[in-house]
């Protein structure tokens, strides 16, 4: 279903992870209450999101399965998207309005329990184990959101959520490094398998300048909620268990605004 290679995927996912873990562990505490892309969230909020997903990876990559693959890493973001346009058997991410304001309500509250400093440790060991359990994992698939993808494919899907979440972690913290190139093209390649040869903008920012944060971050999140572009995902709205789980294992969704 994909021709992604899995020496590919794990590179931008381990990159991509490091990128979080390099500018976590530089967030003072007023640093983690600057707001983000995600509306609603300050940075603190966005990493307790990431590791909420890095404990995903751990749990999925232990999550073997036999069943048909039925999504790669570019499908797999079909569920996702904006209301009508949603794949046979969804209801889109306009469906899960109310799952994704709880979700956003309860990682403000989690959140905001961390004491200085711990959530950034947290985060870094976990993402490390994540990156660690990819790379020793030896399944031919696995499941996840009620899908079975490849092992390469899911690992994919982690870096390119990764991506997104870097360039709204960092949007008002100038200091932080450039995002990973190899995660953003894996964004793109996201972008373009679901438009069919879509290219991003051009940048008229001059040549030296800091353009892959300023302008890989801006395009991502408007182009997935553009009312012209309805069959991209929005990376915002995501489907995921109830919150009658327990809270280690609460449902995904994020509201990433433009």
């Amino acid at each position: 279903m994909s021709d992604l290679d899995r020496a590919t995927a794990l590179g931008a996912f381990d990159a991509g992870y490091q990128k979080v873990t390099a500018v976590a562990a530089g967030l003072s505490e007023a640093d983690l209450m600057r707001p983000t892309r995600c509306a609603g969230w300050a940075v603190a909020d966005v990493l307790y999101h990431q590791l909420l997903d890095a404990r995903r990876a751990l749990r999925t990559f232990a999550s073997p399965s036999d069943a048909p693959v039925d999504r790669d890493d570019v499908s797999y973001w079909r569920d996702y998207a904006p209301g009508e346009a949603s794949a046979p058997g969804g209801s889109g991410a306009a469906g899960y309005s109310g799952e994704s304001a709880a979700h956003a309500r309860y990682v403000r509250i989690a959140a905001s329990a961390y004491p200085p400093g711990t959530l950034a440790w947290e985060w870094s060991e976990t993402a490390a184990a994540a990156c660690r359990a990819g790379r020793a994992c030896g399944h031919r698939a696995v499941t996840t959101q009620g899908h079975v993808l490849t092992v390469t494919s899911f690992t994919a899907t982690l870096a390119v959520e990764a991506a997104v979440h870097y360039l709204d972690l960092t949007v008002d913290l100038p200091g932080a490094p450039d995002p990973d190139p190899g995660s953003l093209a894996l964004v793109r390649r996201v972008l373009a398998g679901l438009r069919g040869a879509m290219s991003p903008p051009r940048s008229r920012e001059p040549a030296g300048s800091r353009s892959p944060r300023r302008t890989a971050g801006p395009w991502v999140p408007r182009l997935a909620s553009s009312p012209s572009s309805p069959d991209l995902p929005a990376f915002a709205h995501r489907r995921r268990p109830a919150l009658t789980t327990p809270p280690a294992t609460p449902l995904w969704a994020a509201a990433t605004s433009a």
